[in-house]
């Protein structure tokens, strides 16, 4: 559960921010796209106007040439349209490239020299490229390149192989592959944001499921103590009181029986506890969990209740996985405990364990005349509505892989079956699955 995937092991914010200290003022931008977008259209216009004004073959250094061209006044014209179409560029980019590269043919056509309203149609080109998809910068691109050079080599002053004609293709092309490269990363930087948040999700999702397992295992193991230990003491409890003053000594037999069950029920009770303590709190008890080990111990209990049970063993005495063992344990134990509370007084039992290749079958029979079936909820027929035992006995057994029968036998009694795996490989495979 503590497993972090590597994309959940960045922040969000770092993953979106180019620069940490850059955040405020993307944030800012991302806010007021409007206001961006003018002064960007702004600038555009005013390095145009520079540009229209200034000599290309100047020699370097010399800035009193600077003036010595005039553009034409329609030039100057044509600049504003130019210019103020990219405030949509967020908008429309498709109609805004298109605006701006007619306004842009038609400079380069009628103007000698043109001045450099490309400018225009080179930032609306990376527009399209950055906020569409590939196949579209490819379809509106390729035309946009084409056209615009083969208009400034057909009209243009200079002869058709001019180094100037050759960068506007230039321009344009690095406008389209910046718009793709800058689409990419936004489209990289949206899927580990995504793959972020479903990797929270996933993981709040699996301490939840973690946290209501654990939950109904500790409901179970409560359950199981508590029936079979107090069904226990209810049943000594109404043995001492019904031969009190008759036979003092059978009841203080009773009455120590009742003290060795609630102790075991306290010891039980304190083991399950302790799994609920915080880091910190002092230890829990570290007794080993109850499993067939402790199975003639469980059976003299019930003995001693008044159920007479007969054990028949063929399992080798060979260990089960912990899981398993202590599954096994509390099928019979629950499974007896119905039997003392349903079976009726003249009721016996019979337990039977035995090893059947990599599985281990538990059976537990009763003759009784009454309904030994647990008063599991939502069962017809099984007792009275609103009991866990016969439900809990199906959980741990699917839990494990295995196969929980129960039903009335014929002629008379109850009959409890599970079959479990007995290999360690076998349970950790179906609790991996799981």
């Amino acid at each position: 559960m503590r497993t972090r995937a590597r994309a959940d092991a960045v922040p969000l914010r770092d993953v979106t921010t180019l620069a940490p200290g850059l955040a405020p003022t993307q944030r800012w931008l991302r806010t007021h796209p409007t206001v961006c977008d003018g002064v960007l259209a702004l600038g555009v216009l005013l390095c145009m106007v520079l540009a229209a004004y200034a000599d290309p073959h100047a020699p370097r250094g010399a800035f009193g040439t600077f003036g010595a061209r005039t553009p034409e006044p329609s030039s100057l014209l044509l600049m504003l349209p130019a210019a103020g179409a990219l405030v949509f560029r967020r908008r429309a980019p498709v109609a805004v490239l298109g605006c701006t590269g007619l306004i842009t043919v038609i400079e380069l056509i009628k103007s000698e020299p043109p001045a450099p309203l490309a400018m225009s149609a080179v930032i609306a080109l990376y527009t399209v490229a950055s906020r569409t998809d590939r196949p579209t910068t490819w379809r509106v691109g390729l035309p946009t390149m084409i056209t615009l050079t083969g208009t400034a080599m057909v009209f243009g002053p200079a002869p058709w192989y001019a180094q100037e004609h050759l960068g506007i293709f230039a321009w344009t092309g690095m406008a389209a592959a910046a718009g793709d490269a800058v689409r990419s990363r936004r489209a990289f930087v949206d899927a580990m944001r995504e793959r972020a948040e479903r990797a929270e999700r996933t993981r709040e999702e699996e301490a939840r499921r973690r946290v209501a397992e654990e939950r109904l295992r500790i409901a179970r193991d409560l359950h199981d103590v508590v029936a079979h230990h107090i069904a226990l003491v209810n049943v000594q409890a109404g043995v001492a009181a019904h031969v009190m003053d008759r036979r003092p000594d059978q009841a203080k037999e009773a009455l120590a029986h009742v003290r060795e069950a609630s102790r075991s029920a306290l010891t039980e009770l304190r083991a399950t506890v302790g799994l609920l303590r915080q880091s910190g709190d002092p230890e829990a008890p570290t007794e080993p969990a109850p499993g067939l080990h402790v199975l003639d111990e469980l059976i003299t209990t019930f003995r001693q209740a008044g159920l007479p049970v007969d054990v028949a063993r063929a399992d080798g005495g060979e260990p089960l996985p912990a899981a398993v063992d202590l599954a096994a344990y509390r099928i019979v134990q629950e499974a007896l405990t119905n039997v003392r509370k349903h079976a009726g007084p003249d009721a016996t039992a019979e337990v039977s364990v035995v090893r059947v290749g990599p599985a281990v079958e538990i059976t537990v029979l009763d003759s009784g005349g009454g309904d030994p079936a647990d008063d599991s909820a939502g069962q017809p027929g099984e007792g009275q509505p609103g009991g866990h035992g016969l439900l809990g006995m199906r959980e741990r057994v699917a839990a494990l892989g295995g196969t929980l029968t129960t039903g009335p036998r014929h002629g008379g009694g109850f009959r409890v079956q599970a079959i479990l795996p007995a290999t360690a490989a076998a349970t950790a495979r179906v609790q991996g699955d799981g």
